[in-house]
């Protein structure tokens, strides 16, 4: 029996594709890179190898008469159009629970190095500012002080267990109150940031959190607050975030999500109480090699008529 034909829709790990290739016939971008091919090859393509970063909208599934499963090497995948894939009959899976800790341990980071400005130390020492003009200008504190976390899935709960470490007041909000977490839950992401000193974003992307993080949520997280987005680019109003930022409306920020990525606004760029990463929140060796297997483990399962491993909640 000849393996299964997959189309690869953008560029995936090396890691994710070194399993690809070696079970499976993989047409890497071809509808993409070769139109007329991939429209001889369309009726013969059973899975789609996605990253969290991928389009699949229901255009391209319309054109896969036998598509059964689209695996997604990420936990995000608002970018797929899921129920254009039930309709087609096809499952979506994703790489949940294995790159909460590194996501985590990113969204802490950002925090400290927004509020010690560990970058701008950096560069304040070696390019010898520190022996011509003296010491910095103090920064903030962050033991002690109040985050709010803006989501409490899997991901939140683990920055929370980490902001526990540091003796933070943590409270949160999510679309309902858990039961199962001991944080006072908040209504609104407004209401939240009016009683955070750090307010960090972790929820799900699409259309239903879009600029969630709007112009209202950063002037009542006030002036020495400082935004931490480890989510989706979209759930934060980029526009408003700037201006707030520019004006002094909030007194820095952490980022490693863009609404328009890998293109980032020179104006962020260019302000020093602004620390940016280039969407590295699960860009660990081991983490990346977890998703990798995951991800393939869900095509294999799948292919062997066996339980998907970890389906999205809407094809559970």
């Amino acid at each position: 029996m000849s393996a299964p034909n997959i189309l690869a829709v953008s560029q995936l790990s090396p890691l994710y594709l070194a399993h690809l290739n070696a079970h499976f016939t993989v047409h890497d971008r071809l509808h993409v890179n070769n139109p007329e091919q991939f429209k001889a090859i369309a009726p013969q393509i059973r899975a789609i190898a996605a990253s969290g970063e991928s389009k699949v909208p229901a255009s391209l599934i319309e054109l896969l008469p036998k598509l059964e499963i689209i695996s997604v090497f990420g936990v995000g995948y608002d970018g797929v159009d899921v129920q254009a894939a039930i309709a087609r009959g096809a499952k979506v899976t994703h790489t949940p629970n294995v790159l909460n800790d590194d996501v985590a341990d990113l969204a802490i980071g950002l925090m400290l190095a927004a509020a010690r400005q560990l970058p701008a130390s950096d560069v304040y020492v070696k390019t010898g500012t520190w022996a011509e003009k003296g010491p910095m200008p103090l920064a903030r504190k962050v033991s002690g002080a109040r985050v709010g976390i803006v989501g409490m899935g899997r991901i939140g709960q683990a920055i929370a267990k980490r902001a526990a470490a540091f003796d933070m007041s943590i409270a949160y909000t999510s679309r309902n109150a858990r039961a199962d977490v001991p944080f006072k839950h908040y209504a609104s992401a407004t209401e939240l940031a009016a009683v955070s000193d750090y307010l960090v974003v972790i929820t799900p992307g699409g259309a239903t959190t879009k600029h969630l993080i709007n112009a209202e949520v950063l002037k009542a997280l006030g002036k020495k607050g400082i935004l931490v987005n480890v989510a989706r680019g979209s759930v934060v109003d980029e526009a408003a975030l700037i201006s707030a930022l520019v004006d002094g409306t909030i007194g820095g920020a952490g980022l490693d999500v863009f609404e328009n990525e890998p293109n980032v606004p020179q104006a962020l760029r260019d302000m020093p109480h602004v620390v940016l990463s280039p969407h590295i929140g699960s860009a660990t060796t081991q983490t990346r090699q977890a998703m990798a297997d995951l991800a393939f483990g869900n095509l294999q399962s799948h292919f062997a008529g066996q339980a998907l491993l970890t389906p999205v909640p809407e094809c559970m």
